[in-house]
C-alpha cells in the first residue's frame, strides 16, 4: 500500500491505546509501518527494471521484521537520552522502556507487509528463506476509502484526548470499522475467483484486481498459455507470444529482473518493431511504462491473436 495508509494505521494503533506503553511509542508505531520500505533506497544502486525484483522482498521478511524494529527502538532510545543530556527533554513525555518501545516498533512494521500483501503487486512474505510472491488481491494499492475510515477514527480519537474525554474507542471503532472493510473486499475478490475459474477450467491463471475509488468493482484477468483476456472488456485480448526468452533471460539482467517479478507476462510490438514486455496487471496507459521493457535485440515469431 501506500505510505500514506501505512503511516495511518501506526497512527490508529497508537491512539487505539498503544502510545501509552512507553515514551516515543507513537513515532515507534508510524516510522515501524514504514520502515519496510527503506529498500526504496535501491533506486540509488538499480537501474531500469531491475528495482522490481527488489523491493517488497528482503526488508519485508521475517529476518528484516525483527532486526528493523531493533535498529529503530535503539535509535529512539538514544535520541531520548541525547534529549535527556541536553535539558530539551518534554516533560510529558512518558519514561522511555526499550522493550516496550521494540514492541511498539515490532507490531508497527509487522503492519507493512500485512497491507502490502493486500494488492495484486505481490510481496514475499518469506525473504530470504524463498522467494515465492503472494498476492491478496483484495485492495487497491491506493484506497480513498481505507483513508477516510482511519483519518476519521484518529481526528475522532485526538479530538476527544484534547477534550480529557475517553479516546481511545474511536480509534478503535475505526480499526473495526477497517477491518470490516478489508474483509468484504476479500469477499468480493474471492467470490468472483470462484466464479471465474468454475467458468474458465482451462485457465492457468485468474487475477482479480481491484480498481480505484470503486470498490465493488474488480478487473478480471484470465490467462491461458501466455494470452491473457480481460473479462470485464472482451474485446481487449492480449497477444500470446512464440518467443523463447530463456537464453536472452541469462545475459540481460532487466529481463531476468521483469520476469523474475511478473506475475502475468505478455509480449507486444513497438511502433518501431521492437518487442516489448508487459505485465497484464499494469496496461493503463497512464503508469505502463513504469511496468514495460523494451527488447530491440530480441526476435520472436509474429505476434498472433489468441
Amino acid at each position: 500500500m501506500d505510505n500514506l495508509t501505512h503511516s495511518l494505521v501506526g497512527a490508529v494503533l497508537g491512539q487505539a491505546g498503544l502510545k501509552r506503553t512507553t515514551g516515543l511509542a507513537m513515532p515507534a508505531l508510524i516510522i515501524g509501518a514504514n520502515l519496510p520500505d527503506v529498500d526504496a533506497a535501491c533506486f540509488f544502486w538499480l537501474e531500469g527494471t531491475e528495482h522490481l525484483a527488489f523491493r517488497r522482498g528482503i526488508t519485508h521478511g521475517p529476518l528484516a521484521l525483527v532486526l528493523l524494529p531493533l535498529i529503530l527502538a535503539g535509535m529512539l532510545w538514544a535520541f531520548d537520552r541525547w534529549q535527556t543530556k541536553r535539558g530539551t527533554r518534554p516533560e510529558a513525555r512518558l519514561p522511555v522502556r526499550f522493550g516496550w518501545l521494540y514492541a511498539m516498533a515490532f507490531v508497527g512494521c509487522l503492519s507493512h507487509p500485512f497491507f502490502d500483501w493486500l494488492n495484486v503487486y505481490g510481496i514475499r512474505l518469506l525473504e530470504p528463506f524463498s522467494s515465492q510472491w503472494f498476492y491478496g488481491d483484495t485492495l487497491f494499492i491506493i484506497d480513498v476509502w481505507l483513508w477516510a475510515v482511519l483519518i476519521a477514527s484518529i481526528w475522532w480519537s485526538r479530538r476527544r484526548e484534547k477534550e480529557g474525554a475517553e479516546w481511545m474507542r474511536p480509534a478503535r471503532v475505526g480499526i473495526a470499522v477497517g477491518l470490516a472493510y478489508i474483509g468484504v473486499n476479500a469477499g468480493i475478490s474471492a467470490f468472483l475467483a470462484r466464479l471465474v475459474a468454475a467458468d474458465a477450467v482451462f485457465a492457468d491463471s485468474v487475477i482479480i484486481s481491484p480498481v480505484p475509488l470503486a470498490f465493488w468493482d474488480r478487473d478480471i484477468i484470465v490467462g491461458l498459455n501466455g494470452a491473457y483476456k480481460f473479462e470485464n472488456s472482451p474485446s481487449i485480448q492480449v497477444s500470446p507470444s512464440q518467443c523463447d526468452l530463456s537464453a536472452a533471460r541469462t545475459t540481460n539482467t532487466q529481463l531476468d529482473a521483469f520476469l523474475f517479478w511478473s506475475r502475468a507476462p505478455f509480449l507486444t510490438r513497438a511502433e518501431d518493431g521492437a518487442v516489448v514486455l508487459r505485465d497484464a496487471r499494469f496496461t493503463d496507459p497512464r503508469i505502463e511504462d513504469r511496468f514495460s521493457l523494451a527488447l530491440p535485440d530480441v526476435k520472436c515469431e509474429e505476434l498472433t491473436p489468441p
